[in-house]
């Protein structure tokens, strides 16, 4: 999708996209007939128009974007008299997405350009932006709505490889013998049970010019989670090919760092497989001695998601970076506490907490702090080993976070995103799409872009 920033509408558009506010409703007998107001996500077609509501704000004119080009799938050639700004050329590109490659008969939206009514170097470059930051989060909804069946872990290697060499990253893939060597054995535990050998990906992003700081980033890389030997029930399964959503996030970020000219280096670390119920899958009761010397006790096969994390954290943290980020889809709880909508963030670190928070209401992607109890980590303790992957039921999110923690220096500033709940969508609603949402692409980029060392 194409945006051009212009002083007036063309003549010859498809639509007419009008920014309407409760104080501007047209004094129109067909507009009152229909009963809109200008609410906040209202819309209203007319011939060769469309009204939609909006207030003053980011959230409100992405939505607003986001409904109009849903509204105007088959139009072509689109204008629109809302702000020139970032949100709303990511509200129009993000709401137009749709995962066809599996369609028989795939109805793709037909809008190709977006003029949009306004002035200045600063909003076009707006719209450029988020015309950019849009096509990063669509790389990540297509990796997860691949089928676990197609985006193996190879193929999501080779894929992630494929995003690098096109975008000024490098990437360095460990494969099996590899991995091994390497010593990152909370994922060939979890790889045990597939058919598919694991993979382990490393990128390096290096800015064009000095950087400010290195920011390590990790991501879940289950391409599916049956649960293991802890099976799944079948409605549990359903969603589970976006089990690597992090991991998702991250690829997607870093394949528009350079063209958004991200100032920081960032460290990438990424370990990828499946959770099957092969023949030798890992048993309930297993210990894992990870290559810092901590052991685990696997009580619950389908709580796989810390196991790999946890190499990639001390992957990260030995390269001594400014911060950390992981990102997964870990927890049920996180759902059940949040919701669908807010990702929940928790870490040894305060300051670096609230600055992944604030990147996330900036960016237009809710996250909430929840409280990393550390008398909660007695729930964690094992009878035969160092600790246990699992607790009770009760503060699932906290007490995964505070397993993480165990793989991370206290004086490593980290922060944890679980993500199960906004990852995954099941039905459109403005700039989210059913499906992957790529949900954590817009806040690693606004993360890494206003990056502050944490005080």
């Amino acid at each position: 999708m194409e945006f051009e920033l212009v002083r007036s509408v063309p003549d010859d558009v498809d639509l007419v996209v009008e920014v309407v506010t409760k104080q501007t409703v047209p004094d129109d007998p067909m507009v009152r007939t229909a009963g809109f107001e200008g609410e906040d996500g209202q819309s209203l077609l007319l011939p060769g128009r469309l009204l939609v509501g909006c207030d003053d704000d980011d959230s409100s004119q992405r939505r607003a974007a986001a409904i109009a080009a849903r509204a105007a799938s088959r139009c072509a050639r689109v204008a629109t008299t809302l702000p020139a700004t970032q949100a709303v050329a990511e509200g129009f590109a993000l709401g137009a997405y749709q995962f066809t490659k599996y369609r028989s008969k795939p109805k793709p939206n037909k809008i190709e350009k977006v003029w949009v009514v306004g002035t200045g170097a600063a909003a076009r470059a707006a719209l450029q932006r988020g015309a950019r930051v849009a096509q990063a989060v669509a790389l990540a909804r297509d990796l997860v709505n691949e089928p676990g069946g197609s985006l193996t872990a190879p193929e999501f290697a080779d894929a992630i490889r494929e995003m690098a060499s096109g975008a000024g990253v490098k990437a360095k893939v460990l494969e099996e013998a590899a991995i091994k060597k390497a010593g990152y054995e909370g994922l060939l535990a979890v790889n045990r049970g597939s058919d598919q050998p694991p993979r382990f990906v490393e990128l390096t992003y290096e800015p064009s010019t000095a950087a400010r700081a290195t920011v390590a980033l990790v991501g879940k890389g289950i391409t599916f989670d049956s649960g293991g030997l802890s099976i799944k029930p079948t409605d549990g399964m359903i969603g589970m090919k976006g089990d690597m959503g992090g991991a998702a996030a991250i690829v997607g970020a870093l394949s528009a760092a350079r063209d958004l000219g991200v100032k920081v280096r960032v460290r990438a670390f990424i370990p990828v497989t499946d959770n099957m119920l092969g023949g030798d899958a890992q048993r309930i009761g297993d210990v894992i001695r990870y290559k810092n010397g901590t052991t685990v006790e696997v009580l619950n096969t389908d709580a796989e998601g810390r196991l790999i994390l946890a190499d990639g954290l001390i992957a990260a943290s030995k390269e001594k970076p400014a911060a950390i980020v992981d990102l997964a889809t870990l927890t049920g709880a996180q759902v059940v506490a949040l919701g669908s909508s807010v990702a929940g963030v928790l870490g040894n670190h305060d300051g670096w907490v609230e600055q992944v928070r604030n990147a996330g209401d900036n960016a237009g992607e809710p996250i909430w702090p929840l409280p990393l109890w550390r008398a909660y980590r007695r729930d964690l303790d094992s009878t035969i080993a160092d600790m246990k992957n699992v607790g009770s039921r009760s503060a699932g999110t906290i007490v995964a976070a505070l397993f993480l923690k165990e793989f991370v220096p206290d004086d490593q500033p980290w922060a944890h995103l679980d993500i199960a709940g906004p990852a995954w969508a099941d039905k459109d609603d403005a700039e989210i799409s059913a499906g992957g949402t790529g949900f954590g692409v817009r806040t690693l980029l606004e993360l890494l872009r206003t990056y502050k060392r944490p005080a």
